[in-house]
C-alpha cells in the first residue's frame, strides 16, 4: 500500500513511476520534474512551448440582443400637456409634500370621462422615474438610474437600451399595445445599428439580435400582455427572455387596502388623496388580488367585482381587469425568470365585513385539484411565506413557472439592490446563473409609511434575534439630516425608536452584512387627516 501511495522507483527512467491511486486515476506527480525541464527546438527551430500565433484580447461579454426596462406602477414621471406641469416625479421633497398634502396635489393624475372612453393625451410619461418618490401602503418608489446603467453596461451600445415610461394610471392592456408597438420599433431600429454587427461576431452562433425585457412590479404585466395579447403575434418569437422583478402575476392585497383606504374611520391625508386617486385608475384595479384570498371563516374565495365594489373599487373596471387576468391566465413568457422578494412582512389575505377591509400577513393554499387544504378539524390551513413588502412571494411568481430567484429585497428596491442588479447582469450576458449571495436572507424589516415631524415611530427588524453585526440608520433623501437607529430587543424581533425633525422623505437602512442593504422609504410629514 505504500508503493500505491508514494510511488515506486522505474530504473528504466530514473524518475518515480506513479501507479492507480484509491480510485483508479493516474496520480500526476511524475510530470513535475518535466515541467522544470528546459523546452527542446523543434525542427522549425522554434521553442515547444511557443505558439504560431498571438494570444488576442478578452472579446467582450455583452449581448447581441435590444434591452427594454419597462418600470412599475408610478415608476414613470407623467406631465400634463396642457399645462405643462410635471404632476408626478419631481426632484425634490417639496415637490412630494405638496403632491400629498396639498388641497390639488393630485387632482392633474385622476382619469377624466374621455380618458375612461379612450380619448388619451392629456398625460404622458416623459422618462423613467429617477429620483425616489414615495406612496402610502407602495411606500418607497426608488428610482431606475441604477438598473438602466447596470443593463447599459452589459448590451453592445447604449441605442441597444429602451427605457419604456408610461402612463401607468392606465389599464394593462392599453399600455401593453403601447409596449409592444415600442419594442418592435426598438428591435427594428436595433438591427440595423453598426454596432449589432460587431456584436454579433462574438456570440454563439452569431445569431442575429433578439429582444430581452427587464421588468419591475406591474411592468412584468404590461409584458406579459404585450407578449401573449399584444398586437404583434411573432414579438414573442423574436424575444429571447423576460426578467421580472416582483410582478404581482396574481395581484397584491395591498391594491385592495388602497381601495378601501378610509372606510369607516379618519385617515391620513396622504392615504385619502391616494384612495380618491386610485378609484378612477384601471392600473390600480389590473393590480388587484386574483387568487384566494378573502377570508370567509370556512371558505377562502377570490375577490368578485361586487366585493371590490363593496371595498371601495370601480365595479366596471374590476370587470375588465377580470377579463384581463382571465385572458392571461396559461399563458406563459419566453425565457423567463423571476426574481421575487422574501421574508419582509407581506399583506396576503384579507376579511371583508360591512365594506371595511382588514388585511392579514398570512396566505392560504390549495391542492391541484382546487380544493382548498384545511387542518384535521376542517379548518383552513393558514401560511405566512412573506413577501416584498408589497407583493407576497407566491404571486411573484409566475404560475406556469414556480421557479425564482429569492431575494431579502423591499419592493421598490428590488429593481435597485446590488444582489438583484447582479442577477440582470448574469441574465443579459447569458452567464451561469449562481444565485444571489445567501446572507441575511430571513431578516425582514418593517417600518410606517407615513410619520409624523418630531413624533417617536419604530422601526422593526425580524428574522433576528440580537443586534449583533447589524447597522441601522435614517438619513433624509437630499437633506443634510442622518442618524443612527440603535437596535433592541422587543419581543420576537428588534426593534429601533425613531424621530425625524422635519417634513421630508427618508430612507431606513439596515445593513446585516450581506452585499445588498435593506432599505425602505418613509414620508415624514404634518399629521393632517382626511375624513372624506
Amino acid at each position: 500500500m505504500r508503493d500505491v501511495l508514494a510511488g515506486a522507483e522505474d530504473p528504466a527512467r530514473g524518475r518515480t513511476a506513479v501507479p492507480y491511486g484509491l480510485l483508479g486515476r493516474p496520480r500526476m506527480l511524475s510530470i513535475l520534474p518535466a515541467m522544470t525541464e528546459p523546452s527542446q527546438p523543434n525542427t522549425a527551430g522554434r521553442r515547444l512551448d511557443e505558439r504560431p500565433y498571438s494570444l488576442p484580447g478578452l472579446s467582450p461579454n455583452t449581448t447581441q440582443d435590444a434591452v427594454v426596462v419597462v418600470p412599475g406602477i408610478m415608476g414613470s414621471e407623467l406631465y400634463d400637456t396642457e399645462s405643462g406641469d410635471v404632476v408626478w416625479g419631481l426632484a425634490n421633497a417639496g415637490w412630494l409634500l405638496k403632491a400629498w398634502t396639498a388641497p390639488r396635489g393630485l387632482r392633474a393624475l385622476r382619469l377624466t370621462p374621455d380618458e375612461r372612453e379612450g380619448r388619451l393625451g392629456r398625460i404622458r410619461a416623459r422618462r423613467l422615474l429617477r429620483t425616489p418618490a414615495w406612496s402610502p401602503f407602495l411606500r418607497g418608489i426608488e428610482p431606475y438610474n441604477d438598473l438602466v446603467a447596470t443593463v447599459t453596461r452589459s448590451v453592445a451600445d447604449p441605442e441597444a437600451v429602451l427605457p419604456f415610461a408610461y402612463d401607468w394610471r392606465l389599464s394593462v392592456a392599453t399600455n401593453a399595445r403601447f409596449l409592444a408597438e415600442a419594442a418592435r420599433e426598438h428591435l427594428e431600429r436595433w438591427r440595423r445599428h453598426p454596432a449589432h454587427a460587431l456584436a454579433r461576431k462574438h456570440r454563439v452562433d452569431e445569431r442575429e439580435g433578439r429582444l430581452v425585457f427587464v421588468a419591475h412590479s406591474m411592468g412584468g404585466l404590461l409584458t406579459l400582455a404585450a407578449l401573449t395579447d399584444g398586437p404583434d403575434g411573432d414579438l414573442a418569437a423574436d424575444t429571447r427572455g423576460v426578467l421580472t422583478l416582483g410582478t404581482p402575476f396574481q395581484g397584491a392585497v395591498a391594491a385592495a387596502a388602497i381601495l378601501n383606504t378610509g372606510q369607516g374611520a379618519p385617515v391620513p391625508l396622504p392615504h385619502g388623496r391616494l384612495r380618491r386617486l386610485a378609484y378612477t385608475m384601471p392600473g390600480l384595479h389590473d393590480l388587484l388580488p386574483t387568487f384566494p384570498c378573502l377570508d370567509e371563516g370556512l371558505n377562502i374565495r377570490r375577490l368578485s367585482p361586487t366585493d371590490i365594489a363593496d371595498l371601495g373599487g370601480d365595479k366596471d373596471l374590476a370587470v375588465d381587469s377580470q377579463t384581463l387576468h382571465d385572458t392571461l391566465r396559461g399563458r406563459a413568457l419566453p425565457g423567463h425568470r423571476a426574481l421575487v422578494g422574501i421574508s419582509q412582512p407581506t399583506l396576503q389575505s384579507l376579511t371583508l365585513r360591512q365594506g371595511v377591509v382588514t388585511a392579514s400577513e398570512h396566505c392560504y393554499r390549495e391542492h391541484s385539484d382546487g380544493e382548498l387544504m384545511r387542518d384535521e378539524t376542517g379548518a383552513p390551513r393558514r401560511f405566512d411565506v412573506g413577501g416584498d413588502g408589497t407583493v407576497h412571494k407566491e404571486s411573484a411568481a409566475s404560475p406556469l413557472n414556480r421557479a425564482t430567484v429569492p431575494l431579502a429585497l423591499q419592493h421598490g428596491a428590488l429593481a435597485q439592490g446590488e444582489a438583484a442588479l447582479e442577477a440582470v447582469t448574469s441574465f443579459l450576458e447569458e452567464d451561469e446563473h449562481l444565485g444571489p449571495p445567501q446572507a441575511g436572507a430571513r431578516v425582514g424589516i418593517e417600518v410606517p409609511d407615513l410619520v409624523a415631524p418630531g413624533t417617536p415611530w419604530t422601526v422593526r427588524v425580524r428574522g433576528v434575534d440580537s443586534p449583533a453585526g447589524l447597522d441601522c440608520a435614517v438619513e433624509e433623501v437630499g437633506g443634510a439630516f442622518a442618524g443612527p437607529a440603535r437596535l433592541y430587543g422587543d419581543d420576537d424581533h428588534l426593534a429601533a425608536r425613531v424621530t425625524v425633525p422635519a417634513p421630508g422623505l427618508y430612507r431606513v437602512t439596515l445593513d446585516t452584512g450581506d452585499p445588498t442593504p435593506l432599505t425602505q422609504l418613509v414620508l415624514a410629514a404634518p399629521d393632517e387627516r382626511d375624513d372624506g
